[in-house]
């Protein structure tokens, strides 16, 4: 009876363990199953925290490229406001304000999509400004070659103008100056006799107290009309200027000329037969050298001998 009962209790431990055993396992699989989800909700948590810290690096990326940019923009503009701010005012004062959005640039540590547009904006409307002044500077810079251009022709104009002046007034002074010298009386026929006391004509010039010039002064319509002063100048065969004590003279060539004699012309533009006396004494045989004057020009030379 008795190994009946112990073999009774037996049984029932072993399905009171069995029990224990399969409660056990159900709950282990439990904790492994909450484990696995913790795991995955974990994973899933990690992943999602890396996406959000990558993209919110890529955008504070975006955001440094996009602040760089402006900086370089607005560096750019200061550049160009720095080169015109001497020559307008409103250009000086834009420049102050670039320089001072670039120091809020520097100074700025806080950086979102709004302040970048912000910049943007404010950039952008400096370089409308500029663009504004280059257009009028260009505007400016055509009209300014078009100017120098247009001035380049006046000038090229002026100066053949002033050529053509040039050669206009020479050849109008060449022509002038052949009028002139035209318009210069000529003496010809210049021819010398001998006078005595009763001023009748002798064979030998001793014995003469009168030289007398005969010549003709030539008819020339250039020459103006009026009364000519007329000077002879006699030479001795010796070489000496016949003159008398007072020593007269006249201007040629802006020199003072000794002469022999002279005489007032009335002078119509026709042929003039003129005569003017020397008087003096102690002639010699030879040549007498003759030389006529009017007006300052030499009109007529000869050369007659004399026994």
């Amino acid at each position: 009876m008795e190994e009946n009962k112990n073999y009774d209790y037996d049984e029932r431990y072993d399905d009171y363990y069995n029990e224990g055993a399969e409660e056990a396992k159900k709950s282990i699989r439990g904790y492994r199953v909450v484990i696995i989800l913790l795991a995955v909700i974990l994973a899933g948590i990690s992943a999602l925290y890396f996406n959000l810290n990558r993209q919110q690096q890529l955008d504070y990326e975006l955001l440094k490229v996009d602040r760089d940019s402006i900086q370089s923009n607005l560096s750019s503009l200061i550049t160009e406001y720095d080169s015109l701010k001497f020559a307008n005012d409103t250009i000086a004062a834009k420049l102050v304000e670039a320089n001072k959005i670039m120091e809020q640039l520097k100074r700025e540590r806080r950086w979102n999509y709004a302040k970048i547009k912000e910049y943007e904006r404010e950039v952008g409307t400096l370089r409308s400004v500029m663009r504004n002044y280059l257009k009028q500077i260009d505007s400016l810079n055509s009209l300014n070659k078009k100017l120098v251009a247009e001035n380049v022709s006046y000038r090229k104009k002026i100066s053949t103008a002033n050529l053509r002046a040039d050669v206009a007034e020479e050849k109008a002074s060449e022509l002038a100056n052949k009028v002139r010298q035209g318009a210069v009386l000529r003496a010809r026929s210049i021819n010398m006799v001998a006078l005595n006391a009763r001023d009748k004509e002798v064979s030998r010039v001793k014995s003469a107290v009168t030289l007398r010039v005969d010549f003709a002064i030539s008819a020339n319509e250039l020459a103006a009309p009026g009364n000519r002063k007329v000077y002879i100048c006699i030479k001795s065969p010796d070489g000496y200027l016949l003159t008398s004590e007072s020593m007269p003279t006249f201007k040629y060539q802006g020199l003072s000329i000794g002469y022999s004699a002279s005489r007032e012309v009335d002078y119509r533009n026709e042929d003039v037969d003129v005569s003017i006396y020397y008087r003096g004494s102690g002639f010699t045989e030879g040549q007498y050298n003759i030389e006529v004057y009017t007006d300052g020009n030499l009109i007529g030379s000869g050369a007659v001998s004399m026994r």
